[in-house]
């Protein structure tokens, strides 16, 4: 059996995919650079490997230069592109190139393990890939948490499709950064992207915008109107907030979508639609079409393909990142040299709510480049709404501390003694925790589980103990473990 074969300059890398895929049953042969891997490939007389395994950015060479002189000899071969660096590009370009797939790291093994075993199997089915030129520009989309490189592969997928798009999501979190996204890695990119908001316009004035007007008197105007619709022909159409579009045009729009044609205001002779549409909305249209304020069947045309762009205290791990791009473009628009930010600063952003999503991480970088008195930024710095959130989960928190110690060292409260008021959750507290994580992974520290662990433990005892007035058999026992475990978690941790 042929062997899988792995680029990477990273040993590493090359040493747990090795022992993963050994492991597996699968023969290896690592090379440093794409070099050795061309050369491999003349030295061997064409023989190609199962598979292809390589990173997109090595001191020898790129990965995507890589894969598209190795499809150009081996159309069949699968490769799978990995990266460290997640935007969306990298992935794009991947796919558009013919690779098989696109792995980010730092990728689980046994799911890599997994993945090329699939590669395998769709090298014995001998289906052909196809042979596409890379994306080269830039992309202001970037993520390394899971959801968002479901994103990248959808949008990589969708690179040679026409079908109508579906995006949603809350507010700020990058829905018309994905339209964007869609229409420049298509076959229309040569022609406009074109955007509608419907709940920016009045609904007496949404129809002409979109659909055009013909001439005539009406309004006073004389002159022919060319809609939204026109506008964008030969290339996409971004319907922005579609769920606040009226029942009347929803139902124009759907002939549209149906029929691919239209009529202008005031207009007899139809006009074909040579448009893709791509709608967004942070609406559940799921349950408007249930409630008969968004046309069901209108919602089935939409969404051909769905994406769903993840609010962003659920992608944590993608603020540094995020905040040193917003830091360097809001440096390049005001044209002032970038900012940093201390990993302290990094971790107080990571662990806020973030309500407005992306959008807000973005006007937080924007107001610190204008606003922080130095160039190296650190907590002190960030902005009021940042702190004052962050002050307020670190006074919950130290209140429930110093309730909860007063409590341990206290005698059993006696009859007539008021029981402790019961405090909120601590806001967002598993982000929190993510966050902390992150950080001392960061740092390189060791033992983060037993660390980690270890506080959240000895918070769940105070809390308990609080609750309990100090008696551990009870306190034990709403915390659903046994007696001897918390005697034993109370000296471990240093709680007596």
């Amino acid at each position: 059996m042929r062997p899988i074969w792995l680029v990477d300059d990273d040993p590493s890398i090359r040493f747990v995919l090795e022992k993963a895929l050994a492991r597996a049953g699968l023969h290896t042969r690592s090379f440093t650079n794409p070099r050795e891997v061309l050369a491999a490939l003349d030295e061997t007389g064409g023989q190609a490997p199962q598979v292809l395994v390589s990173d997109i950015r090595m001191p020898g060479g790129s990965g995507l230069d890589l894969l598209e002189q190795v499809k150009t000899r081996e159309p069949d071969l699968p490769v799978i592109i990995m990266t460290a660096f997640s935007d969306l590009d990298s992935a794009v370009s991947a796919f558009q190139g013919g690779a098989f797939e696109y792995l980010a790291k730092p990728f689980d093994v046994p799911k890599a393990v997994d993945l090329i075993r699939r590669a395998v199997a769709e090298r014995q089915r001998q289906t052909p890939q196809a042979d596409q030129p890379p994306a080269a520009a830039a992309s202001e989309m970037l993520g390394q948490a899971p959801a968002m490189q479901d994103v990248f592969r959808a949008i990589g997928r969708l690179s040679a499709s026409n079908a109508a798009v579906l995006i949603t999501g809350e507010s700020g979190t990058g829905k018309k950064l994905a339209a964007r996204a869609l229409h420049k890695h298509s076959s229309r990119a040569g022609g406009p992207f074109v955007t509608i908001n419907a709940a920016a316009i009045p609904k007496e004035l949404l129809e002409i915008e979109l659909f055009g007007r013909e001439r005539s008197t009406v309004h006073g105007t004389q002159g022919l109107q060319r809609g939204r619709l026109e506008q964008a022909d030969g290339g996409t159409l971004f319907l922005d907030e579609i769920s606040d579009m009226p029942l009347e045009l929803q139902t124009r729009l759907l002939r549209v979508l149906s029929d691919g044609e239209f009529y202008r205001v005031g207009g007899h002779s139809p006009i074909k639609a040579n448009v893709r549409m791509v709608a967004a909305t942070r609406e559940d249209l799921g349950q408007r079409a249930q409630e008969s304020t968004f046309r069901e069947d209108l919602l089935h045309r939409l969404n051909v393909i769905h994406l769903h762009l993840p609010p962003l205290r659920e992608r944590r791990e993608d603020i540094p990142a995020l905040a040193h791009h917003f830091m360097q473009q809001s440096a390049h628009q005001l044209g002032v040299e970038p900012k940093s930010i201390s990993s302290a600063a990094l971790t107080r952003l990571a662990g806020f709510g973030f309500p407005g999503n992306v959008r807000q991480l973005e006007n937080i970088c924007y107001w610190l480049t204008v606003m922080a008195p130095a160039q190296a930024i650190d907590v002190k710095d960030l902005p009021p709404e940042v702190l004052s959130a962050a002050d307020a989960a670190a006074n919950m928190a130290d209140g429930a501390h110093l309730a909860a110690a007063s409590h341990i060292d206290a005698h059993p409260a006696g009859p007539g003694v008021p029981e402790p008021a019961a405090h909120a959750p601590l806001p967002d507290w598993e982000g929190a925790l993510q966050a902390e994580a992150a950080r001392l992974l960061a740092e390189g520290q060791f033992d983060v589980w037993d660390q980690l662990v270890g506080r959240v433990e000895s918070r769940l005892i105070r809390a308990a103990l609080a609750n309990t007035h100090g008696r551990r058999a009870e306190a034990a026992e709403r915390l659903g473990i046994g007696r001897n475990t918390i005697t034993r978690k109370i000296r471990e941790l240093g709680l007596d």
